[in-house]
This record gives structure tokens, C-alpha cells and sequence, in this order.
């Protein structure tokens, strides 16, 4: 079999989710595909937006699931399953509140934290073990009910910011493909502080 690997960025489908912060996992992949200079196409099947590079040794999938955030599980295993992919070889990207602003954090498995996009995915996974990195959004004033700020949209501030840490998560996922995760997490997990291999605008 072709060794192919999987990166799936969350988020909400829809002009109106298109900036907000419940989103950060889709810009992660839509700035990988940009700096791939890869173009995405509607893949029906799978309830998703692809777009394939090849990479070395082998070929990338990028997917942002188009299933809504709280079944993106549904892409996820389509995805999975049409290319008898091992859960070693999947990188999901998602945003967290828990994390403050401008920081990375690639895990090998763990808790959902509560974010519904990955309990989806564990629950039509039947696992927790595969990558997750999760890009810091930062709570307003240490609030618990999140909803109004995750589907908010960053000020200008916070847009700078993002910037910087978009292009440390590509290149902490293309670390993944190319040194394992291992590295990836030694090298990129924390805060991201100046500027990366390139200046991403959003």
C-alpha cells in the first residue's frame, strides 16, 4: 500500500464560520495547501474538501471536513477507512480555549478536553490514539461558557498573532511527516515567539 498520510483540520463550514476562532484547524490545513501550492476539490464521499500533495516518501491528504464540527468523525472515518489508514498516520488539527493565545500543543492521544470535533472523531475511531495538535485561542476572563468567544472572530491584536502561530503549526506538521511526532512536539510545542519559516497574513 502507498504510504499516505493524513492532516484534518477542524471547523464550520459557511461563510459566516469562515473567521472565527472554532475554526484555527481549518486554517491550518488552507495555509499547508497554500504553501503546497495545492488546490482543494469537493470530495462527496467523504463529506469533505481534499486537497493531495506528495511529500518525500509519500502522498498527503489534507482534509477539512465539511459534516459540521460535532460529526467530524464522519469524514474522519470515511477517510480512514478508504485508505486502510493506519491511526499512526493521522494529525488532527483543532482549536483550544484551554490553551492561551499563541501557543501549540501536538499530543500522540489523550482527553478531548470537551471539544466536540475530537470526541466525534474518537467515537467513530473507537480510539484516542492518534495525533492531535491543538492551536490556543485563550478564554476571555477566564469564562467556562465558551460558545459566544469560539465562534467569535479575533481583533486585530489576536490576527497578528495567529499569523505567526499558523505558520509554526504548518511547520510543526510538516516536522510530523518528515521526523515523526516526537520531534515535532519537541521542537514546536509551547509558545510560538518571533517569526517562523515564513510570515503567513490572514
Amino acid at each position: 500500500m502507498e504510504h499516505l498520510s493524513l492532516i484534518v483540520g477542524l471547523g464550520n463550514p459557511g461563510a459566516e464560520y469562515a473567521r472565527t476562532r472554532h475554526n484555527a484547524g481549518f486554517w491550518m490545513v488552507e495555509k499547508l495547501a497554500e504553501r503546497w501550492r495545492v488546490d482543494w476539490s469537493a470530495a462527496k464521499k467523504f463529506s469533505a474538501r481534499i486537497a493531495t500533495d506528495r511529500r518525500s516518501d509519500r502522498r498527503v491528504v489534507l482534509c477539512k471536513p465539511q459534516t459540521f464540527m460535532n460529526a467530524s468523525g464522519e469524514a474522519v472515518r470515511a477517510l480512514v477507512d478508504f485508505y486502510g489508514l493506519p491511526v499512526e498516520r493521522l494529525l488532527v488539527s483543532v482549536d483550544d480555549a484551554d490553551l492561551p493565545l499563541g501557543n501549540l500543543r501536538l499530543r500522540p492521544g489523550g482527553s478531548s478536553g470537551g471539544h466536540h470535533g475530537l470526541e466525534s472523531i474518537e467515537s467513530h475511531l473507537g480510539t484516542r490514539e492518534f495525533a492531535r495538535q491543538r492551536i490556543g485561542i485563550g478564554r476571555r476572563d477566564g469564562a467556562r461558557e465558551i460558545t459566544g468567544h469560539v465562534l467569535g472572530r479575533f481583533d486585530a491584536a489576536e490576527t497578528e498573532v495567529m499569523a505567526k502561530v499558523l505558520a509554526a503549526a504548518g511547520d510543526q506538521a510538516e516536522c510530523w511527516l518528515e521526523a515523526g511526532l516526537q520531534r515535532a512536539m519537541n521542537q514546536f510545542n509551547g509558545a510560538v515567539v518571533g517569526p517562523t519559516n515564513e510570515d503567513i497574513k490572514l
